[in-house]
C-alpha cells in the first residue's frame, strides 16, 4: 500500500467549494464527559428523547446496532439450548407480593395501571374510568409472571430443565435519565430457567455469565471483569448475583450484564413444583439473566472519541461507506458507476457470519460534510473514489480507528482482498486499547486514605483547565460489611462493583473497617 501526501479524492475541495470543515464533538471528553456522551449520540443519530418523560426514541442507526447485538446474542442463547417465548407486559400486583424482597427492591420504580378506559369528564376532557379490580404493574422484570407459566408447564422431572428467553421492553420509573444508560423504558432480553437441582441451576447461572463475557469481549471489544455481587448489590430475591463489569473512558464502571441464581425463592412464591425420579414433590431451582440497550451506552463510552462514535466492526450497522467524488460533471457518471460495481462486489462478501454491509453515499452535499457525517456515525472503513482513483483502479481508504486525516491509496483488488483482515485488525485494536486503559487505571489499595484520595480530585479545575484525572478500579480488601459499603456509597459515591471470580484471594485487613478480609474486590464509581 502507498500512502501519498496528496490525492485527488482525499485532499480535494468539497463539492460546494472550500476545504472540508474540521469539526468534532463539542465539548470534548476531557472538557465535559457527560455532555460529550450526549453529543456523540446526537451526532451519530442514534437516539433522541421522546415526548414521554424519561423515554427515548431509538433511531435507525442506533436500532441497527441493537439488532446486530440481538442477532449475535440470540444465536448464542439458542446454541446453549434456550428457546424464545413472550410473556405479558402487565403483572398483577399480587404476583409481586408473593416475594417480599423482590417487591421491595422494585417498589420505587414501578409504573402502575389502575384503570382500563377513558371517558369524557364534566369539563369534556378525557379522564380514566373503570377502576381495575387489581392494579397491574408494567413489567420491570418478569420473574413472577413467568413463574406463573412455569408452574403450569412443569409437572415432572422430565419437564426439566426449562430454558426460556424473551426479548421485550421493561419499565422502571427512573427520576434521572440518560439515553441508553438509564431510561424509564428500555429494551432487553431476560432469560428464565428452571432446574431439578441446585447444582444444575448454578451451572446455568455461570454458563450465561460466560456467554455475556464472550459477547462483550469478542463482539463489543469491551474487556470485562466477571464477578459476584455483594449482599448489598445483589438482585432482589436472588441467592447470588453475578455480573460483568466494564470500565468506561472516564474510569467509571458500567454493569454490562447480570446472571442470577435464584435458588428456590421464586419457585416457592410461584409454586413451581415437580415430581422427582423417586416420586417426591420438589420445588424447582430457578435462574434469570439479562442484558439491555445499556450495552449501546457501554459501546459508546468504551470506544468513541472526540470525532464521534467508534463502532466495533462486528456490530457496526455498516462496515464500509463509499464516498464517490462527483464534483466534475464530465466524470461523475463514470465514477458513480465504478462505485456501484464496487459496492455490489463488497456486498457479496461475508464478515463474521453476516454479509458485508456497504453504504454508497451519492448525496449532493459538500464533500467535507458528507465525510464528517460518516466519521461521526463510526463506520469502520471509509473509501473515497475520484476520477484519478478510477483511472488507476484504486480507492482512497480511511479507518475509523485512525485519525480522520490519515488516508491511504490502495489498489481496488488489494482493498477487496484485505477488507476482512482490516476489519479484524480494527476489532482487535479497539479491544487492546480498551484493555490497556483499564489496566492503566486499576490500582491495588490498602488503606482508607488511599481509597479516599483515589476517588477524590485534589482541586477543582479552573476556567480553560482540564479536570484532574482521578478514579478507576480500586482493588482493595473488603470484609463484606453491608453497612460499611452503604456508608462508602454515601460518603464517596463509590460501591463494590463485584468480587472478581479470578485472582481475588488475598487475606488481610478490610480497607474500610480493618476487620479480617479474605478477598480483594473492585471498588469504583459507576453508572
Amino acid at each position: 500500500m502507498s500512502n501519498p501526501k496528496s490525492n485527488e479524492s482525499g485532499q480535494q475541495k468539497s463539492q460546494g467549494g472550500g476545504q472540508a470543515p474540521q469539526t468534532a464533538i463539542t465539548p470534548t471528553r476531557a472538557d465535559n464527559y457527560s455532555e460529550w456522551y450526549q453529543q456523540v449520540i446526537k451526532a451519530a443519530d442514534l437516539a433522541e428523547t421522546s415526548a414521554v418523560r424519561g423515554c427515548m426514541v431509538i433511531k435507525p442507526w442506533g436500532y441497527a446496532i441493537w439488532e446486530n447485538m440481538q442477532a449475535v446474542l440470540d444465536k448464542m442463547f439458542k446454541d446453549t439450548g434456550h428457546r424464545n417465548a413472550y410473556f405479558p407486559l402487565f403483572i398483577p400486583l399480587s404476583f409481586f407480593q408473593k416475594e417480599a424482597e423482590h417487591v421491595e427492591g422494585f417498589a420505587k420504580e414501578c409504573a402502575v395501571v389502575t384503570h382500563h378506559r377513558l371517558a369524557p369528564g364534566p369539563d369534556g376532557k378525557l379522564m380514566p374510568v373503570g377502576e381495575l379490580e387489581e392494579p397491574l404493574i408494567v413489567r420491570p422484570t418478569s420473574e413472577t409472571i413467568i413463574g406463573a407459566s412455569f408452574a403450569k408447564w412443569v409437572q415432572s422431572y422430565r419437564d426439566l430443565p426449562l430454558l426460556i428467553n424473551q426479548w421485550a421492553n421493561v419499565v422502571r420509573w427512573e427520576m434521572r435519565t440518560r439515553l441508553f444508560l438509564r431510561t424509564a423504558e428500555f429494551l432487553w432480553q431476560e432469560g428464565h430457567t428452571a432446574h431439578a437441582t441446585a447444582e444444575e441451576a448454578q451451572v446455568e447461572t455461570m454458563k450465561m455469565l460466560d456467554v455475556y463475557a464472550d459477547f462483550a469481549e469478542n463482539f463489543m471489544a469491551c474487556p470485562v471483569i466477571k464477578g459476584k455481587k455483594t449482599d448489598g448489590e445483589r438482585f432482589p430475591g436472588a441467592v447470588d448475583t453475578y455480573c460483568i463489569e466494564a470500565m468506561m473512558q472516564d474510569r467509571k464502571a458500567l454493569q454490562a450484564g447480570t446472571s442470577h441464581f435464584l435458588g428456590q425463592n421464586f419457585a416457592k412464591g410461584s409454586d413451581i413444583k415437580f415430581l422427582d425420579q423417586s416420586g417426591t414433590l420438589q420445588y424447582a431451582w430457578t435462574t434469570s439473566w439479562g442484558v439491555s440497550t445499556r450495552l449501546i451506552g457501554s459501546l459508546i463510552m468504551t470506544h468513541s472519541d472526540d470525532d464521534g462514535l467508534v463502532c466495533p466492526p462486528r456490530l457496526a450497522p455498516a462496515h464500509v461507506v463509499i464516498l464517490p467524488v462527483l464534483h466534475k460533471p464530465e466524470s461523475a457518471a463514470a465514477v458513480l458507476e465504478y462505485c456501484k460495481k464496487l459496492a455490489v462486489e463488497l456486498r457479496g462478501m461475508a464478515y463474521c457470519g453476516r454479509p458485508v454491509v456497504v453504504e454508497l453515499d451519492d448525496r449532493d452535499i459538500r464533500g467535507g460534510d458528507k465525510m464528517w457525517s460518516w466519521v461521526k456515525k463510526g463506520v469502520p472503513v471509509r473509501i473515497e473514489v475520484g476520477p484519478r482513483d478510477m483511472e488507476q483502479d484504486s480507492v482512497f481508504m480511511a479507518r475509523r480507528d485512525k485519525p480522520h486525516k490519515e488516508k491511504t491509496s490502495v489498489k481496488r483488488a488489494e482493498f477487496i482482498a484485505t477488507l476482512t483482515t482490516i476489519l479484524d485488525d480494527i476489532q482487535a485494536g479497539l479491544f487492546a486499547k480498551a484493555k490497556a486503559h483499564r489496566e492503566e487505571n486499576t490500582r491495588k489499595i490498602d488503606s482508607m486514605k488511599e481509597l479516599t484520595d483515589f476517588f477524590t480530585p485534589k482541586k477543582a479545575p479552573k476556567d480553560n483547565e482540564q479536570p484532574e484525572i482521578h478514579g478507576g478500579f480500586a482493588m482493595a480488601r473488603f470484609s463484606m460489611d453491608v453497612a460499611a459499603e452503604a456508608k462508602l456509597k454515601d460518603d464517596l459515591g463509590v460501591t463494590v462493583r463485584c468480587i472478581p471470580l479470578e485472582g481475588s484471594d488475598d487475606p488481610g485487613p478490610c480497607v474500610i473497617t480493618g476487620k479480617p478480609a479474605t478477598k480483594r474486590v473492585v471498588f469504583a464509581k459507576a453508572y
